[in-house]
């Protein structure tokens, strides 16, 4: 697949600039597997990479102009590295932008640049479609322009391009997944100290992404309220413990003695996340030992948090996650990414996946969802 997806951004090179690229640079997107809108506070998330996302090819120019041309659109758009400033409304390009606006601030020596851009992991359905293009944007400027990779720093940069030049309010997870995954193995990570552990995926499971078709733009979207949200539960609570740093640190017991004082809403988000951040550590162990039960009621937990609490799902979702569950050969299934839309996960019998995965499809709306399909975890950013 990754093949395919490089001979397409290569010609697609070709016929935007009118000769070869010097090389492609890979990212992908990534399924999040449990710890859903934990990390953003500083809390733990199970992310992993999969077989689906971005390439970039790219050719090093001598001056600062930075040309950036869009497989999916047909668009090129360009401008001067030393000229690039947050917009306001967010669009496919400035996702680019931002990365070398971010690096070029880190003191980097990024300069000027030709990149097409081509991806195959869908857009806007949940499964870190952005991240990708910035990480294997950052892995493309770096290469052009002679700058060590440094895979958790770029992916620091990453996330402070799409949160303080595209207005997007997220975590590190995502950036950090594309950046820094083994093939293989789904990433525990701590999103306070960036400590990872890599867990193997038992080779007798397999996940299926069942994508409902139902896009939303995130920076447009409920997300930064869930975040606000967040942030005043944990203003309340630290009247009470004023050295908590972040919900990560709120015990249960805690919330649960300081719940009736805290306003209802932000009492159900912090509710959420204080649950949420241990399924994480619990299923890195569920999957360690090969318990693929308890792994997949963590995540069917998972989904009934993000339902009830955090209210981030839809019909849409939960139909899809019930015909999942529904499968004898499906441990457990959950929304993943932010929600609003997008895409569901399952864990299944390695053996089975694909019976699975048609059974969705075929009884989703009478056949109308837009595309499931099992994937392994993959590798990280690279070049090809």
């Amino acid at each position: 697949m990754e093949s395919r997806l490089v001979a397409r951004v290569r010609a697609r090179y070709l016929e935007a600039f009118g000769e070869e690229p010097e090389g492609v640079a890979v990212a992908p997107g990534r399924v999040n597997l449990v710890g859903e809108h934990t990390d953003y506070n500083d809390g733990f998330v199970l992310p992993m990479a999969i077989d689906r996302g971005v390439a970039v090819a790219f050719r090093r120019r001598d001056d600062e102009r930075l040309r950036v041309h869009s497989d999916a659109t047909g668009e090129t758009w360009e401008a001067d590295v030393g000229s690039l400033t947050p917009p306001v409304y967010a669009r496919w390009s400035d996702y680019v932008a931002g990365v070398a606006w971010a690096m070029a601030g880190a003191g980097q020596p990024v300069g000027g640049a030709d990149l097409a851009v081509a991806g195959d992991v869908p857009i806007g359905a949940g499964l870190s479609s952005s991240a990708a293009l910035e990480v294997s944007a950052a892995r493309a400027l770096a290469a052009a322009h002679g700058v060590c990779w440094d895979p958790v720093g770029m992916a620091r940069l990453c996330q402070r391009a799409e949160n303080e030049f595209v207005g997007m309010a997220c975590g590190v997870m995502d950036q950090f997944t594309a950046a820094c995954s083994r093939a293989g193995q789904a990433l525990l990570l701590d999103c306070r100290s960036l400590d990872t552990e890599h867990v193997p995926l038992p080779e007798s499971a397999a996940v299926v992404v069942m994508d409902t078709g139902v896009r939303r733009s995130l920076a447009r979207s409920a997300y930064n309220e869930r975040r606000a949200a967040c942030e005043s539960a944990l203003a309340s609570l630290r009247r009470v413990e004023p050295g908590l740093r972040a919900l990560r640190d709120v015990t249960p017991e805690l919330l649960a003695a300081e719940a009736p004082r805290l306003d209802p809403i932000a009492r159900k988000r912090a509710a959420h996340v204080v649950a949420e951040n241990r399924r994480p550590g619990a299923m890195a162990e569920a999957l360690l030992t090969g318990d693929l039960a308890a792994a997949g009621a963590l995540m069917s937990d998972s989904h009934a948090s993000l339902r009830d609490l955090y209210e981030v799902s839809s019909s849409e979702l939960d139909r899809v996650v019930q015909l999942a569950r529904s499968h004898g050969a499906c441990f457990g299934a959950r929304l993943t990414g932010a929600g609003f839309g997008g895409c569901a996960v399952a864990l299944v019998e390695r053996d089975a996946a694909e019976a699975l995965a048609r059974d969705v499809e075929r009884r989703y709306r009478g056949g109308m969802l837009a595309s499931c399909f099992d994937c392994r975890p993959a590798e990280c950013a690279h070049l090809v």
